[in-house]
């Protein structure tokens, strides 16, 4: 192999991007038959792990290669919240919830802004810059805060084969996502294979967003300051004696 090409696949492997994603959702609604349909495209409908679980694969996005890091988070209850280093380990997150199980619906609205709180103390997708604290949380649907100033989610209603069990309607849902400004869907992780890679493709796209947005807002704050000094040195050099 040439040193063109070893130098070709160096800078591939370098540009390759990477996400990585907690898939959030109270017991039972199906997150690992979902990540296990994304990354294999076979279906599992039997899941029985008592601890948090992994992935790592890589997966094309519009043609373009992407590592995915997937944690399948285990809460026991719905009680349990995310805790503070799942938060902070993840870049986006996938919300999901059944439709069958209107508590589940009911948990992931407190979930998104539990995550939003805690995130914006930390900061976003998974880099060194501080977000400033978020502000007083408004009360309304999903009562959360402006998901500009939040981390990228997806909101994903499963089991949506199981129409004669729902409890949550289509419409609750869109509601709730157009609330939190987000990407929705409803899927049937047992049948369809499509749409539920769609969904983690639209976190992996929030996610490259987000990083974009605060590339720019670092730019400015940067430019700015030093357009600041340049005045300011400006100004103090003018003021000095003449001889």
């Amino acid at each position: 192999m040439t040193t063109n090409a070893i130098r070709g696949i160096r800078r591939k492997k370098s540009s390759l991007s990477e996400v990585k994603i907690a898939v959030l959702g109270a017991p039972g609604v199906g997150k690992s038959a979902l990540i296990v349909r994304f990354l294999t495209k076979r279906y599992i409908g039997e899941y029985d792990h008592q601890a948090e679980q992994r992935y790592r694969n890589e997966i094309l996005v519009d043609n373009e290669p992407v590592l995915f890091e997937i944690l399948d988070t285990c809460n026991k209850n719905t009680e349990a919240l995310p805790s503070p280093e799942t938060i902070s380990w993840a870049d986006g997150f996938l919300l999901v919830y059944s439709i069958t199980d209107r508590q589940s619906f009911n948990w992931v609205k407190r979930v998104r802004l539990h995550i939003s709180e805690r995130k914006g103390r930390s900061g976003l997708c998974g880099n060194n810059t501080t977000l400033t604290p978020m502000p007083p949380v408004p009360t309304g649907v999903g009562g959360d805060v402006s998901p500009t100033l939040g981390p990228p989610v997806v909101l994903l209603g499963n089991k949506a084969d199981m129409v004669h069990l729902r409890q949550v309607s289509s419409e609750e849902g869109e509601i709730l996502a157009k609330d939190l400004e987000c990407y929705f869907s409803e899927v049937a992780a047992s049948e369809q294979v499509l749409q539920v890679a769609s969904a983690f493709h639209e976190v992996f796209k929030e996610v490259q967003n987000a990083r974009k947005r605060n590339k720019t807002s670092l730019l400015d704050r940067v430019l700015g300051n030093k357009a600041t000094k340049i005045y300011v040195r400006g100004k103090s050099d003018s003021a000095l004696p003449k001889e």
